[in-house]
């Protein structure tokens, strides 16, 4: 909270206590720490309440604690001030009028210092319709890692404001994505991308959420529309939408969304980027096309790695020839002996069981 701020709160509660039956010379020690404190003079503020003791248990030792709290607050010392604003709301002796107004104050402290259920328990019967008790909420139940108690805080106040701030929008895409309820985070993407339809990154975040749903389809639509409106996406941009399937496990997805990205001219094709397709589609147990774009990339480069893993793919399909003659460039192009050695033996006699297998049928 900003300094003026807790002074002009403290200004107006010492005023409103004054009007309490307290004892003068206490009275007057809060007024000179006011003033003080007004005026940046911290040491004499503590000064004025260093000189003051008050009956246990009275209104005026909850006030002193109040005061010290509010000191500790405007030095920045937010555990000190927390600890004597703390015991003066427990305390019981405040007036009642001010007393949701400080449990407010305690509560915007708490959450400075990620006490996130003490802002949950000091905001249980404060005006849920006010944005900032709602976004206090709404960031302490984050802060506990409660995502589904944020969210309808969230959205009741997104609906009854429609204008609201878009960081409100942008929590309910990300919460909702956290809980992996992506068709409520597409929805309040697209309220965001309404609002901002020329910003790429909200395109871009539109498609990684259908992605992440496992619409590629859609995600690649998406992408395809922002480039016919003359928006451009960064090569890095797209490349970690693909990056991002495979993150999250998606490998046909993210196989699929590359391949689109690639035919529709959204990503130039090279080297690197065939070779992330061909492992998605082999991390996708779609050998076949794994082994399409290796092949491709073998015959182009010469690479040992490459006619190996045409290799594995064919033997994985049981295709014991193809799987052979791989081996074969594999060891012309330099590849471990003992390794191709090894793969040969099993496809070879794989092949020779299977010629067994034809014989004795045919007899």
């Amino acid at each position: 909270m900003p300094r003026l701020l807790v002074l002009l709160l403290f200004c107006f509660s010492c005023a409103a206590h004054a009007a309490q039956s307290i004892d003068p010379a206490i009275f007057a020690a809060l007024e000179r720490a006011q003033s003080a404190q007004a005026k940046g003079d911290y040491p004499a503020a503590r000064k004025a309440l260093s000189g003051v003791e008050a009956q246990a248990g009275s209104a005026e030792e909850a006030l002193l604690w109040r005061s010290r709290g509010y000191l500790a607050w405007a030095e920045g010392n937010n555990r000190q001030a927390l600890e004597w604003l703390d015991k003066a709301v427990a305390s019981g002796k405040l007036d009642e009028a001010l007393l949701a107004g400080e449990r407010l104050n305690l509560a915007r402290l708490n959450l400075v210092e990620g006490r996130f259920a003490k802002v949950v328990s000091l905001l249980a019967k404060a005006d849920q319709a006010d944005e900032g008790v709602l976004q206090m909420l709404v960031q302490a139940y984050q802060g506990l890692g409660q995502h589904a108690k944020a969210l309808p805080l969230a959205e009741r106040y997104v609906q009854a404001n429609p204008r609201a701030d878009d960081i409100w929008l942008q929590f309910l895409v990300a919460g909702n994505a956290e809980l992996k309820h992506y068709s409520a985070a597409e929805r309040w993407q697209r309220q965001l991308l309404l609002r901002h339809p020329e910003q790429v990154k909200v395109w871009r975040q539109l498609a990684g959420l259908q992605q992440l749903a496992g619409a590629e389809d859609k995600a690649l639509a998406t992408l395809r529309t922002a480039h016919a409106k003359g928006l451009r996406f960064s090569d890095a941009e797209l490349d970690n939408l693909v990056l991002l399937a495979s993150a999250a496990n998606q490998p046909w997805q993210g196989a699929k969304l590359l391949q689109g990205m690639l035919d529709a001219g959204l990503l130039a094709s090279n080297g690197t980027r065939r070779e992330r397709l061909a492992m998605l589609w082999w991390q996708a147990r779609e050998r076949g096309a794994a082994a399409k774009i290796y092949r491709e990339l073998a015959n182009q480069s010469g690479a040992a790695k490459f006619w190996m893993n045409v290799a594995q793919l064919e033997l994985e399909q049981a295709h014991w020839q193809a799987g052979l003659d791989a081996l074969k460039q594999a060891e012309r192009a330099g590849a471990e002996r003992r390794r191709v050695r090894a793969w040969r033996q099993w496809a070879e006699d794989e092949l020779s069981f299977e010629r067994e297998r034809q014989v004795a049928r045919a007899g």
